[in-house]
């Protein structure tokens, strides 16, 4: 009789712990999640919907997050690429947009020229990269993940994932530099 007292407190005290996990990790992680879309959908009312989508999914599917697999943030970054691959794939099938996007990390009127002229530069040195790469990129400077946390979102070795993102920031830079 005790124990059929006792298991639903157990059950309702577990529940609520888990919540305040999930609200702390959606504290630590929302503004990187929103980025690393961003610069993957290059929209930002799709980014908003994204990153809302991949925090829903990720709230209902928290039972099946497992440590001994990777981090917390890395299982999110899983969830939330696949999410904005999920948006692109159903761009696609619309039709496509006839005018380019504004950039969500652009700066205001008061960056100046030279500050436009170097993320023209940047965005066109970003168009070089395949999509793989482009996703590494996003990846490490948008989501500021770890090579490690990086290897685990992309189902690659951590050496693996240095070594494209080195190769991808080379290209980087040598069609940055071309560009300027």
């Amino acid at each position: 009789m005790a124990e059929a007292i006792v298991e639903p407190l157990r059950r309702a005290a577990a529940d609520e712990s888990s919540a305040e996990r999930f609200e702390d990790l959606y504290r630590r992680t929302s503004r990187r999640i929103y980025a690393y879309v961003a610069s993957l959908l290059r929209d930002p009312s799709a980014a908003e919907e994204v990153t809302a989508q991949t925090f829903e999914r990720a709230y209902r599917r928290r039972s099946s997050f497992r440590p001994r697999r990777g981090s917390a943030e890395a299982w999110l970054f899983g969830i939330a690429r696949n999410a904005a691959l999920d948006e692109l794939r159903r761009r696609k099938r619309r039709a496509a947009l006839e005018a380019d996007v504004e950039d969500p990390w652009c700066a205001g009127p008061e960056d100046g020229i030279e500050g436009e002229e170097r993320r023209a530069a940047v965005r066109a040195a970003l168009a070089t990269l395949d999509a793989r790469e482009r996703d590494l990129v996003a990846l490490k400077f948008a989501g500021s993940l770890q090579n490690v946390e990086i290897a685990r979102v992309l189902g690659i070795s951590p050496s693996s994932a240095g070594t494209r993102l080195h190769r991808a920031i080379e290209k980087l830079r040598e069609a940055c530099h071309e560009e300027l």
